[in-house]
């Protein structure tokens, strides 16, 4: 109980962050002095969008000398990159993305999102391309609406490009043919304008150099400029903490039983507060992935199956609810729409087969014994105690006390003077008073051993 009241506590925390306005630095200095550092890394998803266009527009409004943003993305959803690439193009801070450290990609919309900077610059070892559009989940959409979102990709991609005056043949090559390129490709190519070894080395280049933006080209001066890390704010963090697709769905499933524990057994408060905390940080996390709503539907129509198996204990329902929640389980996250490429996301398949076995267990096992104690007769109270033998503590008269079930009551006697240490019989009570008879059990054996009076 102890430890459902700290996992209810922690996840209240969390969403109270999530939910309330954060300042995300509070050391502010002479904003032309220095140049604001984003760091974008794994997939570009909602929060990745809503980061990018947030410090960037405050940056464009502070003034800030540049804007670099740190690249290293295997891919994201192709709104989020869209909504990045519209407030990179729209600036008029001059901006720079930065593909790096070594090791480091900017795949898929990481690419659209390198051709829309002011100054596309990759660190050595890093690569670029692979943006040919995919159905999330794997499965291929039909012919014509492939060639309609490659078409419109490519195009995209070229806009681009002849928007800040790089080569636009090789980004729609990397569209319809899905190919990459080395930084020093890249650079040979005209893909980016330059290659840069640290944030040293790039700031080092920078400087002087005519950087194009939305008001025009502007030239940026770097030789002593202070760089400003400007990170995710704490509720973002969590989010994109929950949205992992394997944590995200751990949360539903806990909310999910949570809730239903409460519901079999009111009153206890834990289980409920954790499992809405829970099912609230899960659709959040829904809102940042491609979810499958049909995976979803399994998911509660198995909830409901084990319910009902419980009621009726027919055996065939409790099978059929589990086949639906693993196949509502493989099937959560995707297929959706055809999109820049995004990493592979779905549940892991130990994790289904251990949350399988873990949910029938809590129907089968935790909510059916539940049920039980909540079908059976009442154990305690005063109609428990009729027909049970105590003994007389004093002298009823027909007025006194006994001891019942290690418990002393007030009494009245039906069969005349009962003495102290007779054995009695419980008939019946009165409110509080119990109505008791002589027990034909005898004299008590307390009594016998008990010392006589002269």
């Amino acid at each position: 109980m102890a430890c459902l009241r700290w996992l209810a506590a922690a996840l209240l925390l969390g969403l109270v962050l999530m939910l309330v306005p954060q300042s995300a630095h509070g050391d502010e200095r002479h904003p032309s002095a220095v140049a604001r550092l984003l760091s974008v890394r794994g997939a570009i998803d909602p929060v990745t969008a809503r980061y990018v266009e947030r410090e960037v527009g405050r940056a464009e409004a502070d003034g800030a000398e540049l804007v670099i943003i740190e690249l290293d993305t295997p891919g994201g959803l192709d709104s989020s990159m869209r909504a990045i690439v519209q407030a990179l193009l729209a600036t008029r801070a001059p901006l720079v993305v930065y593909v790096a450290p070594a090791g480091a990609r900017a795949a898929s919309a990481g690419m659209f999102v390198t051709l829309a900077a002011g100054v596309a610059a990759m660190a050595p070892g890093t690569e670029i391309g692979a943006a040919h559009p995919v159905r999330l989940g794997g499965d291929r959409a039909d012919s014509a609406m492939e060639a309609k979102v490659v078409h419109d990709a490519a195009a995209f991609a070229r806009t681009i490009a002849e928007t800040r005056h790089r080569n636009a043949v090789w980004p729609e090559r990397a569209v319809r043919e899905s190919v990459s390129l080395t930084s020093t490709e890249a650079l040979r190519e005209g893909v980016i304008d330059l290659g840069a070894e640290d944030l040293s080395d790039l700031l080092r280049k920078l400087d002087g150099r005519s950087v194009a933006t939305a008001a025009g080209d502007r030239i940026v001066h770097t030789a002593d400029i202070r760089l400003d890390e400007r990170s995710m704010l704490v509720s973002e963090r969590i989010v994109r903490v929950v949205s992992d697709p394997n944590i995200a769905y751990l949360l539903f499933l806990i909310g999910l039983l949570g809730i239903t524990a409460e519901l079999y057994h009111p009153g206890t408060f834990v289980p409920g507060t954790v499992g809405t905390i829970a099912l609230v940080l899960a659709l959040v996390a829904f809102g940042n992935l491609p979810i499958s709503w049909a995976g979803v539907l399994l998911i509660l129509l198995a909830v409901g199956l084990f319910i009902g198996e419980l009621h009726t204990g027919v055996g065939a329902l409790a099978v059929v609810a589990l086949a639906a929640f693993i196949v509502g389980s493989l099937l959560l996250y995707g297929p959706l729409e055809p999109t820049a490429s995004w990493p592979d996301v779905r549940v892991s398949p130990w994790i289904v087969a251990l949350m399988s076995a873990a949910v029938a267990s809590f129907f089968l096992l935790v909510v059916r014994a539940t049920l039980r104690a909540r079908r059976l007769a009442v154990r305690t109270g005063i109609p428990v105690l009729v027909g049970q033998v105590g003994v007389a503590t004093s002298e009823l008269a027909p007025g006194g006390t006994v001891r019942v079930d290690s418990e002393l009551w007030s009494a009245e006697s039906e069969s005349g003077t009962i003495h102290a240490g007779e054995r009695v019989e419980v008939t019946g009570a009165a409110g509080v008073m119990l109505r008791v008879r002589r027990s034909e059990e005898g004299e008590s054996p307390w009594n016998r051993t008990s010392p006589t009076s002269a």
